[in-house]
């Protein structure tokens, strides 16, 4: 007989692969023997007993798809083997096919109320006992198979049972609240947290439309959704949709809804998880507020920022000039006086007026880098071009070439590029950065090396120098206005030409720092976009 097919298979051997176990009792050896040769066709397991005892060892240890009984035997008959059987619940479905060389009524009657299904007369034909046997031989093993397949339902079953309740459990246990609804928008089922959100229970809100506490719900299955999930692959929730739910007799309010679409044997069912954010809009409505406010005082802020730092750049370029013109005058008649009256004074004067021409001389150099400082950012974009750096270094050099020559200074250079500048503020951030090398020298003549990175996105620019180099502590204050390091027998300068620098290169979108060190150099870095 063919498998059934879609038969369930619960074990590594299942009741179609298994063979099945046919006991024959008998206390003759010859009819044992005879039996399991007529038998041994079937390709059945035989298990063979010489007396009832033995033949009830093997019930209570074994499961039989059929008995072949002998009725006369000593000790225990046939009769009192069977009825120890069906005695065991285990044992008392079993076919059992009496044994007998006698046609006694009274045997029949008894064989049949203990349960016999057949009897067999000796001698046995073969063929008819063959016949019979497999017969009982398959009902057994469809038994076997029913009983196989009721147990893989009745597993299938508690599986899909804890499933269930881990679903629910889930379901109820979520933090927002859920509503499982068919696709018309009919409500199927619903967790506490729904109850609480609108205000009402169960019974009210299960078979009414999802539409009654959430107008605006709405949803549609993707194309292709049946091949999602016939193949076991669901459809990615739909999250963020923002409408409005309102509770019966209550206020309305702003939800957020995710959708998940579940195919069940019911039909597709949508899970829909809602979350109130009346919270979250209120507090974006106040951020929003904030930013707006802050934006409208960043914008007062900066107005009156630029109309001060307009104001102080007119107030720089008109205290320059205005100090500029007086200072001339003291520094004029202090030079008068110590040419004229050189010697001819008492005491200390001819000193006195040296200190005063000296200073003079001083304040006149730091009104005029101060006035350069407030119009470094006073040049608009009219004044970049594209320019040569090597240009802007070869007008630095023109320019200090007296202080060059007087203190023996050598500069060196790689090949410098071309960019997009103000070649007047490039040929002062060069004379600024050689002034300061030359200022700050070593016993040794000064040697300066100006050199140029353009592997990265911007443009490298090095000043490296042989001087007494910079302190780790002063690394940054040197950039500031006024900030002055005295050099060693050197007259100091006004504190200016790097923060010139910096503001410099800040206009071309740039950075400027040193990297210190004492004893060896320093070496000045500063970076220019490419674009």
């Amino acid at each position: 007989m063919p498998p059934a097919a879609g038969l369930a298979r619960t074990g590594p051997e299942s009741s179609l692969d298994r063979r099945m176990k046919i006991l024959l009792v008998d206390d003759t050896p010859e009819n044992l023997v005879s039996l399991e040769a007529a038998l041994s066709g079937l390709g059945e397991e035989l298990v063979l007993a010489n007396s009832g005892r033995e033949a009830l060892h093997h019930v209570l240890n074994d499961d039989f798809a059929a008995i072949l009984l002998d009725v006369r035997m000593p000790d225990m008959d046939g009769f009192e083997t069977a009825e120890l059987i069906r005695s065991r619940p285990r044992s008392r479905q079993v076919p059992i096919l009496f044994l007998t060389g006698y046609r006694n009524e009274e045997h029949l009657f008894r064989g049949y109320d203990l349960g016999a299904v057949d009897f067999l007369f000796k001698p046995i034909v073969p063929e008819v006992l063959r016949s019979k046997v497999a017969v009982f031989v398959e009902l057994s093993r469809s038994n076997a198979k029913l009983k196989e397949q009721a147990d893989e339902l009745r597993r299938q079953a508690q599986v899909l049972q804890k499933a269930e309740q881990k679903f629910r459990s889930l379901f109820e246990a979520a933090p927002d609240a859920m509503v499982m609804c068919r696709q018309d928008g009919e409500i199927v089922a619903v967790n506490s947290q729904m109850e609480a959100l609108f205000h009402c229970g169960r019974d009210h809100l299960i078979s009414r439309n999802i539409r009654s506490v959430v107008p605006g719900w709405t949803f549609r299955l993707q194309p292709g959704w049946d091949d999602h999930w016939r193949s076991g692959r669901a459809q990615p929730p739909e999250r963020g949709m923002e409408l409005e739910a309102w509770a019966p007799g209550g206020e309305r309010f702003p939800v957020e809804i995710t959708f998940s679409p579940l195919s069940t044997e019911d039909g597709v069912l949508i899970t829909s998880a809602i979350r109130n954010i009346s919270e979250r809009k209120r507090a974006e409505e106040q951020i929003h507020q904030l930013n707006t406010n802050l934006e409208e005082r960043v914008l007062e802020r900066t107005e009156a920022l630029l109309r001060s730092n307009e104001e102080l750049q007119q107030f720089a370029y008109v205290a320059s000039h205005d100090l500029q013109e007086p200072l001339r005058n003291v520094s004029i008649y202090a030079q008068l006086l110590a040419k004229r009256y050189h010697g001819q004074l008492q005491g200390d004067a001819d000193q006195f007026i040296e200190f005063i021409v000296e200073s003079a001389q001083r304040m006149e150099k730091l009104i005029h880098d101060l006035l350069d400082f407030s119009q470094v950012e006073s040049r608009g974009s009219d004044f970049f071009t594209k320019m040569r750096c090597e240009e802007a270094l070869d007008d630095a050099i023109r320019n200090l070439h007296s202080l060059i020559e007087e203190s023996g200074a050598i500069v060196t250079r790689d090949p410098l590029p071309t960019l997009v500048g103000d070649p007047i503020q490039w040929t002062r951030l060069f004379q600024n950065l050689v002034v300061n090398s030359i200022k700050y020298r070593s016993e040794e003549a000064p040697r300066i090396h100006v050199s140029v990175d353009g592997s990265g996105r911007e443009w490298l620019f090095s000043v490296k120098d042989n001087g007494i180099g910079i302190e780790p502590q002063y690394a940054e204050k040197v950039f500031g206005i006024f900030k002055c390091l005295q050099p060693r027998d050197k007259p100091s300068g006004s504190g200016m030409g790097l923060a010139i620098c910096r503001k410099i290169v800040s206009r071309h979108e740039g950075r400027i720092w040193v990297e210190p060190t004492t004893g060896k150099g320093a070496t000045f870095c500063f970076t220019v976009p490419k674009n």
